[in-house]
């Protein structure tokens, strides 16, 4: 069936199928790879965690066509589709992967995805590494085009989470491109991924939440092969179809645009908007309160002279309203990552927050329960729960009456203040080091750096 109707559907087919290597830009072209980059170093470290063990023990049940390499596990490989759930579980399985606005976690969802397909191709068909890079970008600019349709996405959300939703189509729209399905079927991968997407919020805070990631990446590789191999589904799936919902179901308020097929140039969204990498390993919203928190903690040293909880009265942290970060005493890792109160607490007695702030003895500290205890939580009017408008403050109400107060408007690492190349690296190079020696994570720095001279793009997930 040919798609002769211009459609927001078919536009987006047709975006897939066209756009070209040249339309990447310099800028477009550094800030993927600096995103590839960080998504396999947090997926590296994501490896060595209990929820990323429990999934590759199920994966390993099914030995068939065992081709795509799996983070941190030399030797081992499963199926390209139980590769890329893997990936994308160890991606996200420390909430530390990269968030973009709206919010969405983008790498995650795509990467894993084309790294299994690329190992799936055989010899005569693998892409280049500018292959690699263009569908990765593909994957991206889908996501952040369909997050623009709905202005309730802009906020922290409260019925779906995003990168189930607009990742699965990324991830099929990435691997159609890197397939070179042709316009039909690229059409019909993105309508078979939109029944294959969505997650609820509700599983925030647990060791589900990493299957939104792992199953986002997995589906829209297997829409893609699906459309591939001649499955057909809704010509309209992204169009506003009164009384019928296609991917409007996910959204309150939907008002699709048709992407225009790229010409002699375009502007991707990843040049006008970067993504925010995060320094420690939980929920965006809480690198606000940490630095926060941080800044607090030295007013008061340079108060007293040191930082001691018993001159602490009360703990008012004044935050957006957003239930679940919003944690007054998490029992759980997962828990933690998404709490203001932990991680602000955990922040003022230690002066940061990091991998190891999450580990049983650390969450469950005798210090750590106390000033809990002590924290009352406000919602000012003007504190809105959106990551591009949200700010955080730490108030200190001191035993003798005195109030010091900090405050982060844009802490370091968002797309306003992003990090340097140096702390990138350095980031990276922690998170792989976990499951990797150094000559190892020099050349994943290297290869990465030079993706788009890569004659075989497979030999970067051969490399992990």
């Amino acid at each position: 069936m040919l798609l002769c109707i211009i459609t927001v559907t078919s536009s987006f087919a047709s975006f897939i199928h066209g756009v070209q290597p040249e339309h990447l830009s310099e800028v477009v072209r550094n800030r993927s790879k600096r995103m590839i980059l960080d998504s396999i170093g947090v997926g590296l470290v994501g490896s060595t965690t209990r929820v990323f063990n429990i999934a590759l023990q199920y994966c390993q049940l099914y030995a068939s066509n065992a081709v795509s390499s799996v983070y941190g596990r030399k030797g081992l490989k499963l199926s390209p589709t139980l590769a890329a759930f893997t990936n994308g579980i160890a991606a996200h399985s420390m909430d530390f992967d990269d968030t973009w606005h709206p919010a969405t976690h983008p790498s995650g969802a795509v990467l894993p995805a084309l790294l299994a397909a690329s190992q799936m191709l055989p010899p005569s068909s693998k892409p280049n590494g500018l292959d690699f890079l263009l569908a990765f970008n593909v994957g991206i600019e889908v996501q952040g085009r369909l997050m623009r349709f709905s202005t309730e996405a802009h906020n922290i959300p409260k019925r779906f989470h995003p990168p189930s939703v607009v990742g699965t189509m990324g991830s099929a729209a990435a691997t159609a491109k890197l397939l070179s399905l042709n316009v039909t079927q690229c059409a019909h991968a993105l309508a078979i991924a939109a029944s294959l997407a969505g997650a609820p919020m509700a599983n925030a805070a647990t060791q589900a939440k990493p299957l939104h990631i792992g199953n986002a990446t997995r589906l829209g590789l297997e829409a893609a092969l699906l459309a591939a191999w001649g499955m057909e589904a809704s010509p309209l799936i992204l169009d506003d179809i009164p009384g019928c919902s296609g991917f409007s179901a996910f959204y309150g308020d939907y008002r699709p645009k048709p992407l225009p097929l790229p010409a002699n140039s375009h502007e991707f969204l990843l040049e006008k908007q970067d993504v925010a990498f995060k320094r420690f390993p939980a929920h965006l919203g809480m690198h606000w309160i940490v630095d926060a928190a941080v800044s607090v903690r030295n007013l008061l040293i340079n108060y007293s002279g040191s930082f001691s909880p018993s001159l602490i009265h009360a703990i008012v942290l004044r935050i957006p309203v957003s239930k679940y970060i919003n944690r007054p005493f998490p029992a759980s890792e997962h828990q933690a990552r998404h709490s203001f109160q932990f991680n602000a607490c955990t922040a003022l007695l230690d002066g940061k927050v990091g991998l190891n702030s999450f580990t049983d003895g650390c969450i469950h500290r005798r210090e750590l329960t106390e000033l809990l205890a002590k924290v009352l939580v406000e919602h000012p009017e003007d504190n809105i729960a959106n990551f591009d408008k949200m700010y955080g403050e730490v108030a200190l109400v001191l035993e003798n009456g005195d109030v010091l107060t900090g405050r982060c408007d844009t802490f370091y690492g968002h797309w306003r203040k992003p990090l340097s190349r140096e702390s990138l690296l350095n980031k990276f190079r922690s998170n792989a080091s976990h499951v990797l020696p150094d000559n190892k994570v020099n050349s994943i720095i290297a290869t990465v750096d030079n993706l788009e001279n890569l004659p075989d793009s497979s030999q970067l997930a051969s490399s992990l």
